[in-house]
């Protein structure tokens, strides 16, 4: 059954999702954002982390795919690229370079203001959607607030000097971390919806780079992405020892360059953090960075904490509203949820809007319930870690000995899951399908298989008949070696005698 009209707060990757399910279902569909969009990929004003990495998960690109046919496509055309990080990405773990194998898990990178300019494009091709660029949503309108038949029905913005309002069956809330539809409601009459809360300290820094022609690249470069893990190290070393740093490809032979951590200052002038590149732990980082050309100032965030509104806790969720994206649900971007999260959601929203007839209060208790078990998922993987620091903050802040449990857990876990999907593939692809959102860390954590695969390598290991080597030398190259199929029964090969073998 088609409906009148949905407005849409926000264009960006949220906001653009929704309205590519509510064109299918409405009349008309209004999306307001407040700036006024670039014609191409480039940075606007209103999301200001566009300027550094940003990973869209299998879950998230096959939600994109659903709502968007043909998006992954027209990304590639546009230049994103199709890569699978086990064979294209140099991975430094604790004690070295990762061996360079096939996986199960394929990615698309590109920059985030790409993926914005084709999912502009997806959307602008259909009749229903109207984009309205300069506007600034200044409240809601409502009924009833707070009560069962409470209802909100519309929208009041401002354009320049003018101002005006829109109504609406339903309101969808895209306006990100800063949005202030809770305050408006809870004005209206409604409870402020209770809140989540985890604030590791995070903060990273970004510059971007042009590329080396490709005919002047060093032989060494096989790989497209760098990835330096933070050390384990407990004893005295570098402060950029404890960065994780990312050499990120994107379209148009460009990488962004991005270093970040938690609770340390982090350089944001071009100077500290050129001098910071160089000390990063893994010698070709730094190398690789000052063999490109920077096209960019140094970009620094540090509004990174987790933030979960809970409107599903609500006895009387106001009706006519939905939030997607970081309005409902703010993650630490370093665990790279965000815009699949979002799709995730307007999914859910499209197979609510298939089923129902009625935007009565069923439909929103059972949207709010659908979206909070999607969104329990990468909030479980965000606290797995972010728990760990005793200065963090906030609501989710667990006792100290839980603090200090996870802290020590959570590192070793990490490598020996690492180091058995080297040689166990069902081990790979369930550490996989929880990376991408696909399967959730409480499945993997009581799925008995895994644990028996990751028992069985370190039972392996010293017996000194693991198969594939690891822990190359951080100081020198990532080797380009591929080890996929690599067999050498009966003993655990040297790094050295493999690379000359192969």
């Amino acid at each position: 059954m088609r409906r009148r009209t949905a407005v849409v707060l926000g264009g960006s990757v949220a906001g653009l999702c929704a309205a590519g399910v509510l064109a299918r279902h409405f009349d008309e569909v209004i999306v307001l954002e407040r700036d006024r969009l670039p014609p191409d990929a480039q940075h606007r004003r209103g999301v200001p982390q566009s300027k550094h990495p940003h990973f869209l998960l299998n879950s998230g690109r096959r939600a994109i795919g659903e709502i968007f046919p043909g998006f992954e496509e027209a990304l590639i055309a546009a230049g994103g690229m199709h890569l699978m990080p086990s064979m294209d990405a140099a991975y430094c773990e604790n004690d070295g370079w990762a061996p360079r194998k096939s996986g199960s898990m394929t990615m698309v990178y590109s920059s985030r203001v790409l993926v914005e300019r084709v999912l502009r494009d997806k959307v602008r091709q259909l009749p229903a959607v109207e984009i309205r660029e300069g506007v600034t949503v200044t409240g809601l309108r409502s009924t009833g607030g707070g009560t069962s038949l409470g209802r909100v029905e519309g929208v009041e913005y401002r354009t320049g000097d003018d101002s005006g309002h829109l109504s609406a069956d339903l309101v969808v809330d895209a306006l990100g971390r800063g949005s202030s539809v809770a305050d408006w409601l809870r004005t209206a009459g409604w409870p402020v919806p209770p809140e989540k809360t985890l604030d590791a300290k995070v903060t990273y820094s970004s510059r971007w780079y042009d590329l080396p022609p490709v005919d002047q690249r060093p032989e060494s470069w096989w790989w497209k992405h760098l990835v330096i893990t933070p050390t384990q190290d407990t004893g005295d070393h570098p402060v950029e020892h404890e960065f994780l740093s990312n050499f990120f490809p994107i379209e148009g032979d460009r990488a962004i360059v991005c270093m970040g951590a938690w609770g340390i200052r982090m350089p944001r002038e071009v100077d500290t953090f050129e001098a910071a590149v160089d000390r990063v732990r893994a010698k070709p980082f730094g190398q690789a960075t000052r063999a490109c050309t920077p096209t960019s100032e140094v970009h620094l965030t540090r509004s990174t904490g987790n933030k979960w509104r809970r409107f599903d806790l609500l006895d009387r969720p106001p009706l006519g509203l939905v939030c997607v994206g970081d309005s409902i649900c703010a993650f630490n971007p370093f665990y790279a949820q965000g815009m699949s999260s979002a799709a995730r959601s307007a999914l859910i929203l499209a197979e609510m809007l298939r089923g129902r007839d009625v935007l009565d209060l069923a439909f929103f208790r059972e949207f709010l319930t659908r979206q909070k078990k999607s969104l329990d998922v990468p909030w479980m993987l965000a606290m797995a870690r972010d728990r760990a620091y005793d200065f963090a903050t906030g609501s989710e802040v667990v006792a100290p000995w839980r603090r200090r449990l996870t802290a020590r857990l959570s590192w070793p876990v990490f490598n020996a899951i690492n180091a058995a999907s080297r040689e166990d593939a069902y081990v790979e692809r369930t550490f996989a399908q929880v990376f991408n959102l696909d399967m959730s860390l409480r499945e993997m954590a009581t799925d008995l298989r895994f644990w028996f695969g990751i028992m069985r390598y370190k039972v392996r290991q010293r017996l000194g008949r693991t198969v594939v080597p690891g822990g190359f030398d951080d100081q020198q190259d990532p080797p380009g070696t591929d080890f996929t199929g690599h067999t050498c029964a009966g003993r655990a090969p040297s790094a050295e005698t493999d690379l000359v073998n192969d």
